[in-house]
């Protein structure tokens, strides 16, 4: 068989190789930079390091206008640093080369800025030259330099102060469900990345500044130091050393502070560019076309220059035209767009005046809207202790129910009293409370040392008499029994027993149909076989009626193979529940059992649990029990009277039936008694006890 070769894929080990080689080269030329301020370059490669200097400058400004993000060039701090060292590497070369070679420097750029720039031989030329470079490094330190370096300093303290709202805003957007997890990691990143940017600016620019001090401390030294070298060293005349020696520091001076100030002002851009999304050239077209009317005023005015004596009327007058005309370009663009405009209103049916509703946002799966005075809960800058809270409560029910809660949205709903909240599933109601903040609830479990004061209430999770007490008399309420609970936790205790207790109305289709596609990779045999026997709705009801009697669904393989097992005999959802739960019965007792594997029970009487089958009606939402209205107020009483005694001696309420008397039980007494647990015999595990504590029954309810 022939030898095949691989070929390398682009970005794998090729990129690998790039990416090591780029490494290797910044390193060496780092290691270069610093061994250029001891060691002496030629004058041709003096010359090819200026000009890469110049091109360095000139790239950094074009990249930061061309830049939309300040993040795109984020490396800036790092290369503001670099290109700094370099230049005085620069100048510390070519000072050496200037005073030790003299007049018979042959270093080409500096000499041809020393004689182009300055235009003019001569003594004339040297005090040209050195104005213009003294102009040019006050241009640079007073006005660029100091204003970057301001710049940087007020946008890193403003983006620092700024971190706790935008990151709270994100955290609210990802609990209102507009961000994924992933979106809200990548957007705090960023974030992370602007603050550290802008801090590295804030330091960087300081580097700006001391570059312009130490450009004006060399050229001094360059001048005396030159005429001293050449006076006394090389024999020249003082008019010779002083035309040699300050003709190529001022030359050696502008070549140097030239692309200094290319990167002074490509700081200053960066770094005021914070609020823009374009890029800057995209930016000046769009914000200098927005106005036409400002180009008719400003040629009128240019007109009338024009006319008055002493002015250039050949340059004004072109000028006035040529600004004319842009306005006259710009009011026919917004007037042929207001057409437009008015073209696409004509289009629309004219007997509507208003504008009819295309689409309405569904309503939030779960959501808690908050009074004004309960904003701290969820303040970043004030711990925000209820966000972390969610968080957890979102991650237990998923352990504890095997439900995935969606996130849930907390707004602030200024119609609520200051210290209120409600509890909304899908735009309903199920909980309201009231919370008082820089205060506990106090509730008393049973048996307390010591009676404490407060003012009466009730917790607005399980509806128990409570107190509001104070901070001061929070340890002496703990140390007399009771049990004490800060604002944040009663808020998150009521959200954990609301999502309980409706648990199955968060249980959608798309909900049931994204646990099968997280399952199908795993499990294929098994989901394909539950979808081929039943459809979705039906597997979602079976979810939800285990998910009504607080039966985790977590154990999702075994469900759904219970279904595929029991759909060719009926699809019946109560028939198919009820399926479930024996296949989840272990499961099931150990919630109610106790250490020994006990479960403490009340059973019925056999005679009462036959009549309730006998009155089974099916409907349309399931079977339900049909007794006559007095003999189902005795049930209920009756059973109400057993569960009271049960949770008299610490019991959890837990009643014992047949396997076809258990949802009509469970279902005439969820109204009276939603917190009493039905199990049928076919869910007893064989290693599960059971221990009986009375039985139910009308008879002895009548007596009594």
């Amino acid at each position: 068989m022939a030898d095949t070769q691989e070929i390398p894929r682009p970005g794998s080990a090729v990129g690998d190789m790039l990416r090591h080689r780029s490494d290797l080269i910044v390193a060496i030329g780092v290691i270069a930079i610093v061994m250029m301020l001891i060691i002496p370059l030629p004058t041709v490669i003096l010359d090819t390091l200026m000009t890469v200097n110049l091109l360095l400058g000139l790239l950094t400004i074009l990249i930061v206008l061309y830049t939309r993000n300040a993040l795109e060039f984020s490396v800036f701090p790092t290369l503001l640093l670099v290109a700094t060292v370099f230049g005085l590497a620069l100048n510390v070369s070519s000072t050496r080369l200037i005073l030790s070679q003299g007049e018979n420097f042959d270093g080409r750029i500096i000499r041809a800025f020393a004689a182009f720039v300055v235009g003019t031989e001569g003594a004339e030329g040297l005090v040209i030259g050195l104005i213009i470079f003294i102009i040019l490094v006050a241009v640079q330190f007073v006005v660029i330099t100091k204003g970057a370096t301001r710049v940087a300093e007020v946008a890193a303290r403003f983006t620092l102060d700024a971190l706790p709202g935008k990151q709270m805003a994100i955290e609210a957007e990802y609990n209102n469900g507009s961000l994924s997890e992933e979106e809200m990691t990548r957007k705090k990143l960023e974030l992370e990345r602007e603050v550290d940017f802008y801090g590295a600016m804030d330091g960087a620019s300081k580097f700006v500044s001391g570059n312009v001090k130490v450009g004006i401390l060399i050229t001094v030294v360059n001048i005396i130091g030159g005429i001293v070298v050449g006076t006394t060293i090389h024999g020249e005349t003082i008019n010779s050393a002083l035309y040699t020696y300050v003709s190529l520091t001022v030359g050696d001076g502008l070549v140097s502070q030239f692309p200094a100030l290319l990167i002074s002002t490509a700081t200053g851009l960066i770094v005021t560019r914070a609020i823009s999304d374009g890029t800057f050239g995209e930016d000046v077209a769009t914000q200098f076309s927005s106005q036409s009317r400002v180009y008719w005023i400003a040629s009128a005015f240019l007109l009338v220059l024009s006319v008055l004596p002493g002015f250039p009327w050949y340059v004004l007058i072109p000028m006035s035209l040529l600004t004319g005309f842009t306005a006259y370009r710009l009011q026919r663009r917004d007037r042929h767009a207001a057409e437009v405009e008015a073209a696409r209103a004509a289009e629309k049916p004219r007997e509507t005046t208003q504008a009819e509703p295309t689409h309405v946002a569904p309503l939030d799966p779960i959501s808690m809207e908050l009074g004004y005075g309960l904003i701290p809960l969820v303040d970043k800058e004030k711990g925000a202790e209820l966000l972390d809270r969610i968080t957890s409560i979102r991650r237990e029910m998923a352990l504890e129910l095997g439900l995935v809660v969606p996130r849930i949205r907390i707004i602030d709903n200024m119609r609520l009293g200051a210290s209120d909240y409600s509890l909304k599933i899908r735009g309903v109601e199920v909980g309201r409370g009231t919370i008082r903040m820089g205060s506990y609830m106090c509730i008393n479990p049973g048996g307390v040392r010591e009676e404490i004061e407060g003012e009466s209430t009730r917790d607005p999770a399980f509806g128990l008499p409570a107190m509001w007490i104070t901070e001061e008399t929070r340890e002496r309420a703990e140390r007399a029994g009771y049990t004490v609970v800060d604002p944040p936790s009663i808020v998150a205790t009521h959200l954990t027993e609301v999502i309980k207790r409706h648990a199955s109305g968060l249980l959608g289709r798309q909900e049931v149909r994204q646990m099968l596609d997280q399952l199908k990779p795993d499990y294929p045999a098994v989901v394909d076989e539950v979808n081929s026997a039943l459809s979705l709705g039906e597997i979602q009801k079976v979810l939800q009626g285990l998910l009504r009697e607080q039966v985790s669904i977590r154990n999702q393989v075994v469900i759904l193979e219970t279904l595929a097992d029991n759909a060719a005999l009926s699809k019946d959802t109560t028939f198919l529940v009820e399926k479930t739960r024996q296949a989840l019965g272990r499961q099931i007792c150990l919630q109610y059992a106790d250490d020994s594997r006990t479960i403490r029970v009340a059973t019925i009487e056999p005679d009462l649990e036959q009549q309730i089958v006998d009155s089974r009606v099916d409907t349309s939402s399931g079977p339900v029990s049909a007794l006559p209205p007095a003999q189902h107020r005795k049930w209920v009483a009756a059973t109400a009277g057993v569960v009271r005694k049960m949770q008299e001696q610490g019991v959890l309420p837990v009643l014992l039936c047949s396997e076809a008397a258990r949802p009509l039980v469970k279902q005439s007494i969820a109204r009276d008694l939603p917190e009493t647990t039905v199990l049928s015999i076919p869910e007893i595990a064989p290693d599960i006890s059971v221990e009986s504590l009375g039985q139910i029954s009308i008879q002895t309810q009548s007596e009594d």
